[in-house]
Formats: C-alpha cells, structure tokens, sequence
C-alpha cells in the first residue's frame, strides 16, 4: 500500500478540494491527482466523485476517510511528541470558532508569540463548531454553553449577555437603563435560525418568562440579523460581545434571568498534551 496516496486523498478528504489539498501537502494539484488516481485505478474502486462545483466522496470513500483520518491523525500526534521540546518555530493549528469576537485576538497573540505558525480557522455555528473539534477536523475550538463529556477539555473564557438590538430611531434606543425582557411579548423580531446559542439562549429565557415575540424572520448570521434590524424588518438580538459599531442601529441591554452565555476553549483530552495546544490555551490563562 502506498502512504503517498493515501495521504494525498486524506487531504482531499479534508479540505474537499484538489488545490487546498495541494497547498496542505506543499506539492503540485496534478501530483495529488496522480496519486488518487492511481489509488483508485489500482483497487478498482471510486473513491471521490468530481463534479463542476466540488470534489465529494463516494460511500467507499466515506469509509476510507475516516480510517485515513484516524491513521494521519496518530501520524501528526506522533510527530508533534518527538517534537514537543523544539521551540514552536513552525507549525499548523487548526482552529474552529462560533464567532470571530473571541478567537481573533487569541490568533493575533499567537502569531506574535510564534510568527511561524499557521493557523487555519474554521468559522460555524455551534454545532458545526462542535462537530468540527469532535470530529478531529480542528484542534482547538472556541465553544458556546458546551456541556462537559467525557474526552473533552475544556477552559472558561468569558461570558456574554443577550441584547436586543432595534434601528438607531427606534423610542427604546435611548433607554439607557434597557428594558425588560417581557416588553418584547408580542413585538415583531427578526432572530438567528434555531441552531443558533444566541437563538437557543433567547427563546429559553422567552419560555421561562412567558413572554411570546412574534418572528417574522429567522436568518443564518448576525450579519443577516442586522440589516434586517437597520432596514426597519423587526427587533434582533445580539451577544454583546458581538456588538459591532453601527450607525444604523442600537443595542440595548435586556433585563432578566436565563440571558448570559459562557464561552470556553476545548480540545479533545487525549490530544490536551500537544505542545502546539499547549501553546493556544496558554494564551487563555
């Protein structure tokens, strides 16, 4: 069996394309399509499917992706072991993320700590978010009201507090004590779709209170739930650390119990050890 080849469609396996795949394993796109081919041309068996768009994997190839995961995966553990007493002078980190407010400044710290690190960094909701620390496909990962489990490190980072956010114009903008949670009963609102923390964290304390907002829109980002906000659709909420300067609109504290998120860093335990992890949760302490 070739270890080339396999950990050339390991790569594509993980980064669904033939150019990321080739830019990770630092050779040419027509050496990884080489190697793939003749992986498949050898075991008479279709392991991707290329179509216009993107590179997916067959049933085979889902199967033998989660091996060559598992393989590589050890691969890279043993490597950074018989390395952990180098200085970080070189490296790749991957990071995964529910929001870019936290993540950025421990990215900024660490690239000014080790210029040479590479960090790839995997922006979802959480869900994805979690997925992606589980699954391996990340190192490290900035969670959301993440319960412990077995297998998973994790560190308290901080804790955020939902906001309602309203047009600049709108009476409540200039409430500056806020308002309480039960004056959005009934109020027309634009919110994230229900996969959301920030969604799932409003609506428990919407319950809990018996307050009833009428949802006129569920959209798939803050960004989203801005302009919605701006072009005058509905009231939105925020985490406030999310809160980004905006003319066009005004984030108001909310009063009430059951509307503080917190945030934590995680790793898969067995991987804690690994001096480039290391590294990037010494930067939370």
């Amino acid at each position: 069996m070739n270890l080339f080849q396999l950990r050339a469609f390991d790569a594509v396996a993980r980064e669904g394309s033939f150019t990321r795949a080739a830019a990770r394993l630092f050779i040419s796109q027509p050496a990884v399509t080489g190697h793939i081919k003749a992986l498949e041309e050898h075991y008479q068996i279709p392991l991707l499917r290329r179509t216009a768009r993107r590179v997916e994997l067959t049933e085979e190839g889902t199967r033998l992706a989660a091996i060559t995961r598992a393989i590589f995966g050890l691969v890279d553990e043993a490597q950074a072991l018989l390395e952990a007493n180098r200085q970080l002078l070189s490296g790749r980190l991957e990071v995964a993320a529910d929001g870019p407010h936290l993540v950025m400044p421990m990215i900024a710290s660490l690239r000014a700590r080790y210029p040479g690190i590479t960090v790839n960094l995997r922006l979802g909701n959480a869900q994805e978010t979690l997925a992606a620390l589980l699954s391996e496909h990340a190192d490290v990962a900035v969670l959301t009201e993440v319960e412990p489990r077995h297998g998973l490190h994790l560190h308290p980072l901080s804790e955020s507090r939902i906001c309602a956010l309203v047009p600049s114009g709108h009476a409540w903008a200039r409430q500056s004590g806020g308002i309480a949670l039960e004056q959005l009963n009934e109020v027309i609102m634009v919110l994230r779709e229900p996969g959301s923390i920030t969604r799932r964290t409003f609506d428990d304390a919407c319950q809990a209170r018996g307050v009833q907002p009428k949802v006129l829109l569920e959209l798939d980002s803050r960004e989203a739930v801005t302009e919605a906000v701006a072009a005058e659709l509905g009231v939105g909420v925020v985490s406030s650390m999310e809160v980004s300067p905006d003319p066009r609109v005004q984030a108001i504290a909310l009063r009430g119990d059951g509307l503080v998120n917190r945030h934590m860093l995680g790793c898969v335990e067995r991987r804690r050890s690994l001096r480039l992890i290391q590294a990037f949760f010494e930067l939370a302490s």
